[in-house]
């Protein structure tokens, strides 16, 4: 079923914030950070794949991503929604099933037998692909799947996330340059406000948090030696 109320963006951002925080997909320990896939270390980190295990928030967030899409984009602006390997396949699937369009997925690399192929689904020339993922940090690893499903001969403008970092200024650029528009429920910075407002972290981590997330490359070479 297609929502079609919704709150404000505003408003959609604190309650994405909330909820993840509820069900503890959110981690801020910066006296022993983390480190992430980049080998670089971090005072945060975000678990979105915890989401498909509650159902009333993950109903929740699929139809405020679904709104925020279609508010976004357009109502008719697509005709196929991917999923990105592994992550983004729950998440595409439930968007694909609130707009009434196919779902495909798309593999990190090729399978290396039978068809060889990436695009698990039937994708075809000329379809208009929104590529769902659960979330970006730099947009990097965006890039290859969207070229994957533009090498079928169809198109991919746009992707969608429930979380964007917000903190790396080049991220938007990299994927606009790219020709992909990036549609969002919340950032880092939503997350930290509503941690404040809720006291959920002791003032010392979430000034931590606060710096890392002002300055992001300053706090992580100066924890790199």
């Amino acid at each position: 079923m297609i929502p079609t109320s919704f709150p404000t963006q505003e408003e959609m951002a604190r309650l994405t914030a909330r909820m993840l925080l509820e069900i503890k997909a959110v981690h801020f320990n910066a006296k022993d950070p983390f480190i992430l896939a980049s080998g670089k270390p971090s005072p945060t980190y975000i678990d979105c794949r915890k989401l498909i295990s509650y159902p009333r928030i993950r109903s929740t967030l699929m139809d405020f991503l679904t709104v925020t899409v279609m508010r976004n984009a357009g109502f008719e602006a697509f005709d196929n929604i991917a999923g990105g390997e592994t992550a983004g396949i729950p998440f595409a699937a439930l968007v694909a099933e609130r707009m009434a369009l196919p779902m495909t997925y798309v593999r990190k690399k090729p399978k290396g037998y039978g068809r060889n192929a990436r695009i698990e689904g039937a994708m075809s020339e000329g379809e208009r692909v929104l590529l769902v993922e659960d979330l970006t940090t730099d947009g990097g690893s965006k890039l290859s799947f969207v070229d994957a499903i533009r090498e079928t001969g169809a198109s991919c403008g746009h992707t969608a996330v429930i979380f964007y970092y917000g903190i790396f200024p080049k991220t938007e650029k990299t994927l606009g340059d790219h020709g992909v528009a990036l549609h969002y429920l919340c950032t880092w910075w939503d997350v930290l406000a509503e941690a404040k407002a809720q006291g959920s972290f002791d003032t010392e981590t979430l000034n931590e948090v606060e710096a890392f997330l002002n300055a992001p490359e300053d706090w992580q070479n100066a924890r790199m030696g």
